[in-house]
């Protein structure tokens, strides 16, 4: 039997799921959009809680205050990668005079930067609320307390790094592993959503073996995320190719990204056909109203979209709203795929004795 305060984790800890997906759509959208650097400073926007919306608010001689604070921040950003023995990062760093260029002030870009932060600090009150009431289960489930605290530890560091990746001017790799901090985040929570709903329930029991399935779903996970990997990069190239060209030519700047692009598209080749196979072995093992089938129902529509959105990517010249959609669904199809591996993990094959 579920307690009340059970129940109210659980609802709260899946709205928190909505919520970090919602930071994602937000974070796709300031890509898309080239509205990374439309605050130059963090936490606040132009020194200011509200951000201005012509120059005329913009502070006196702001340019030179955040080229200095800048500076002192990846100066101790460059120690720090030194501490974990990455010295040629922090001398990269260090050299890279296009981390100190300004950026015109565009009040669109600073309101889409601006609301994007307003969502990571939402995501951040519902991660605390979700911890805070996981010690609901500080007698049942001491994992499920644990690993929300831990939530909130590896969101303050993705805080953080957030603020790097405006102090560094969308340093690439940077970017890439705010991206993969999300999906841990992600992970955490659906993990932690999954546990407390099956803690009371025994285990579903099929006639049929799972091992292959539960083992070429691992497989589908680990690509899809090397999939989002590339993703990253090659969304990192877009952005270097649109600086270079003044965000002209469009349509020219998928020819210019190179051999990442075209792993990337190959590679969303194997996980649309790695999905279907996970579909079909689903649909042979569950049937009805099974957990594990709804959830691969769902996965099947996230990849179709999926799928039509890279194709608009490819041939469209990059729209911004397919861009933002791309982001998105690529999350959530790693999702999808995620709690469906936690639902298939629990089943067991029917074993006569």
């Amino acid at each position: 039997m579920i307690s009340k305060s059970e129940n109210r984790f659980i609802r709260i800890n899946f709205i928190t799921i909505i919520a970090t997906l919602v930071v994602i759509l937000a974070g796709g959208v300031v890509r898309s959009t080239g509205s990374g650097m439309g605050c130059p400073d963090w936490p606040k926007c132009f020194d200011q809680y509200i951000p201005p919306t012509s120059v005329k608010q913009l502070p006196a001689d702001y340019q030179q205050k955040y080229l200095e604070g800048r500076q002192k921040k990846n100066e101790k950003f460059a120690k720090y990668l030194e501490s974990l023995g990455k010295h040629q990062l922090a001398d990269s760093i260090r050299n890279d005079k296009s981390i100190l260029v300004h950026e015109d002030f565009n009040a669109a870009k600073t309101w889409t930067e601006y609301i994007n932060r307003l969502a990571g600090a939402i995501l951040g009150i519902f991660l605390l609320l979700t911890a805070i009431y996981a010690f609901a289960y500080r007698k049942t489930a001491k994992r499920i307390v644990i690993l929300s605290c831990l939530n909130i530890f590896v969101v303050g560091y993705q805080a953080w790094l957030g603020s790097i990746v405006v102090s560094t001017n969308l340093t690439q790799w940077v970017v890439t592993v705010h991206m993969l901090l999300a999906l841990v985040i992600l992970g955490i929570s659906i993990y932690t959503y999954n546990y407390a709903k099956q803690l009371y329930k025994e285990p579903t029991v099929i006639m049929y073996r799972i091992m292959w399935l539960k083992g070429f779903l691992l497989f589908t996970i680990i690509i899809s995320i090397v999939q989002i990997i590339l993703g990253t990069e090659v969304r990192e190239s877009i952005d270097t190719i649109a600086k270079s060209l003044e965000f002209n030519d469009r349509h020219s700047w998928v020819n210019k990204v190179g051999n990442i692009f075209s792993y990337h598209r190959d590679l969303a080749i194997l996980v649309g056909i790695s999905n279907f196979i996970v579909y079909k072995m689903v649909i042979d093992r569950f049937s009805g109203k099974a957990w594990p089938l709804i959830t691969a129902n769902y996965l099947m529509v996230v990849l179709i979209v999926q799928i039509a959105s890279g194709f608009l990517l490819s041939y469209l010249g990059l729209p911004p709203y397919a861009q933002a959609i791309h982001i998105l669904f690529s999350t959530i199809m790693f999702s999808l795929q995620y709690y469906l591996y936690l639902l298939v993990y629990r089943t067991k094959t029917y074993k006569t004795t």
